[in-house]
């Protein structure tokens, strides 16, 4: 984002002051935004209901565990040996402040789990697009549980979709809306970096200038990454579960997962988040004001160990501690190549995930030259969560700083996580 987007963004902060009052109402109103006087809620989880519980983890002779303060296990057996030096190399020559990495496997839970510098188990850090693969979630969620269909029109969820409300929530959640997409410096979409306005507001106006947009074209025939097709996404599912996003994120992941650290926020102006480099904040959640209009594209924040309960969810066919989360047809469906089996985009992209290569962050997904099917959800500030569903794991990488470093090692980890992994099991 450059200068004078910034300078925008500000102004209209200043303009918009943050409510910080808190509530816990739900949304039931349908009304066009002009109407909507919504009550904000408490969408960042505050940091003292943060409970940290102790990872499952499959610990061999061959291992070494420690635990944290909090009862995190720090797993780093000896088939991870290059893994582990390999990242530390990277921090140090690239003067990070750290980093975390955590790969699961679907039979035998967290393999392995570490962090350097700064880090620890605690570490919130947030994740910018790394969150997008969750969001789908909560609206796969709900399709599963017949509250919303996600091949139906948003105008019959809505009453403010005007003559776009033939688009479905499959096609927001998978870039192919025709709604421009992801251009932080568009101001004509700004209020998806605004923590004062709120998910119906920023949906229904919006949805308004997109339907006079001359880059808005027809759905399912353009692939367009981001943007504020997801606020769209989230308002949809608020109103039809008549709940707000936070309390959505809390009963589908939080509780059923004991994801105590996840949790959405706006961070752009509050944080001065805005250049594409990771934020002066070390996961202080009181800097983060309540808000009724998170970023549904690039909002969330969580720890390691939580994110890795995540990718165990998806690798085992959508539950988690006996509770489903998603249908094994939900996870399924988020893994496919939405967008090349159903318009032919050369961008492979299912619902968050990337699935093949390339990608708009340059990374290697699944190129063509190799087997191996790997689904990608990178970030702006270096998180990568990864998965390999046929070789049974699934991987989660965070540094706080760009998107190039955080690339720049994920490529360097893809081949030898999967020869640790391989050597793991065989050990």
């Amino acid at each position: 984002m450059d200068a004078a987007a910034v300078i925008a963004l500000t102004a209209c902060a200043s303009a918009n002051p943050v409510n910080s009052a808190p509530s816990s109402q739900s949304v039931v109103s349908t009304t066009a935004a002009a109407q909507h006087k919504e009550a904000p809620t408490v969408t960042s989880v505050a940091s003292a209901s943060i409970q940290t519980t102790p990872t499952t983890s499959a610990v061999t002779t061959t291992s070494e565990a420690t635990r944290s303060a909090s009862g995190q296990i720090e797993v780093t057996p000896k088939s991870f040996h290059q893994v582990s030096q390999t990242i530390k190399n990277f921090v140090d020559r690239n003067q990070l402040n750290g980093a975390g990495f955590i790969v699961v496997d679907r039979d035998r839970g967290v393999i392995y789990h570490n962090h350097w510098g700064e880090f620890s188990p605690d570490r919130i850090s947030l994740i910018a697009s790394t969150s997008k693969v969750i969001s789908a979630g909560v609206l796969v969620h709900l399709h599963d549980q017949g509250i919303l269909n996600l091949e139906a029109p948003i105008g019959q969820v809505i009453d403010y979709a005007g003559r776009l409300g033939g688009i479905t929530p499959v096609q927001l959640l998978s870039g192919s809306s025709g709604i421009p997409g992801l251009q932080p410096e568009d101001p004509l979409y700004i209020c998806m970096f605004l923590p004062s306005s709120s998910l119906q507001r920023c949906a229904a106006e919006a949805l308004s200038v997109a339907a006079s947009d001359p880059r808005t074209v027809a759905p399912d025939t353009e692939f367009r990454y981001g943007g504020v097709q997801l606020q769209v996404a989230g308002a949809v599912a608020e109103i039809a579960s008549g709940k707000q996003w936070a309390d959505l994120v809390d009963e589908i992941y939080v509780q059923p997962c004991e994801m105590r650290s996840l949790g959405y926020s706006n961070p752009w102006i509050p944080l001065q988040a805005v250049s594409g480099e990771y934020p002066n904040w070390s996961g202080d959640l009181s800097l983060l004001p309540p808000t009724d209009n998170p970023h549904i594209g690039g909002g969330g924040y969580i720890t390691t160990g939580d994110y890795g309960k995540l990718l165990s969810m998806h690798l085992n066919d959508g539950t988690c501690g006996g509770y489903e989360v998603l249908s094994r047809s939900g996870v399924e469906l988020m893994q496919q190549n939405r967008s090349g089996e159903v318009y032919g985009s050369p961008i492979g992209y299912g619902l968050g995930w990337w699935t093949q290569s390339p990608n708009r962050y340059g990374a290697s997904a699944n190129q063509e030259t190799q087997s191996t099917v790997r689904l990608t959800d990178p970030g702006l500030y270096g998180s990568t969560a990864w998965l390999q569903p046929d070789d049974g794991f699934g991987a989660y990488l965070v540094v706080e700083s760009t998107t190039s470093v955080g690339q720049r090692l994920a490529n360097m980890l893809y081949p030898i996580v999967e020869s640790a992994v391989q050597a793991f099991r065989s050990g």
